[in-house]
């Protein structure tokens, strides 16, 4: 199906952006929060307009994914469902969030990554890099192998790490199952408090971890 102009004023906003990002800036490339707006002069709201796209597939980075990319900057990563195709493009119900409703996803998952535990700020080890929080959508496998997306709160480096994943949640259920009595106390006391503490033993271990090859050597050298 031929591809209609990125200028026909006769379709959507979102789709529009869509196809401008298509025909004009291409997969790959970066493009600026000025260009976009010159682009659809006197278009009310196209900066979401075209956020909208994240919902229907689309990767569209900005520095909060890529670090790389300078504040209004951003780089089209990959075209997701073509929105302009009929039937094509229409809104998943609860997928676009509005303000309050991200406070409380935030409030919910206690203001922290809940994949590394991050808050929002703080600076990673070894840089001067500081986490942002942001929704992210993630897709879970449930009992009967049917599958759906939930909503969950990651820092701006696991957003990245964890695009396109999925979780498998009748396979953690099986291995829960599977824990010995005491291991699975020590689990549930975790749960209850949603934090686990790290021994000194596991925080050298995961600093170890991070070392360049020599560095480990030296370590090794100094273990005996």
């Amino acid at each position: 199906m031929a591809q209609p102009s990125w200028q026909d004023e006769k379709i959507g906003t979102m789709k529009r952006a869509a196809l401008w990002l298509v025909q004009e800036v291409g997969e790959g490339a970066l493009f600026t929060k000025a260009q976009l707006r010159e682009a659809f002069p006197g278009v009310a709201q196209i900066d979401r307009r075209m956020r909208d796209l994240r919902d229907h597939g689309w990767r569209i980075d900005t520095n909060r994914e890529d670090v790389s990319l300078g504040a209004n900057e951003q780089r089209f990563v990959k075209m997701g469902e073509p929105v302009w195709e009929p039937g094509k493009g229409t809104r998943k119900g609860g997928t676009t969030l509005t303000g309050t409703q991200r406070r409380e996803l935030l409030t919910r998952d206690g203001h922290m990554c809940r994949s590394c535990g991050m808050t929002p700020g703080q600076t990673y080890p070894g840089t001067y890099e500081a986490a942002q929080l942001d929704v992210a959508r993630r897709e879970v496998k449930l009992a009967g192998g049917a599958t759906e997306v939930q909503l969950v709160i990651e820092c701006n480096r696991c957003r990245v790490g964890g695009l396109g994943s999925s979780v498998d949640l009748p396979g953690v259920l099986t291995r829960l199952g599977q824990l010995p009595g005491f291991e699975r106390a020590i689990l549930a006391g975790w749960v209850e408090k949603d934090a686990r503490a790290f021994s000194e033993l596991e925080q050298l271990w995961a600093a170890y971890r991070t070392l360049p090859a020599d560095a480990r050597q030296q370590v090794r050298e100094a273990l005996g």
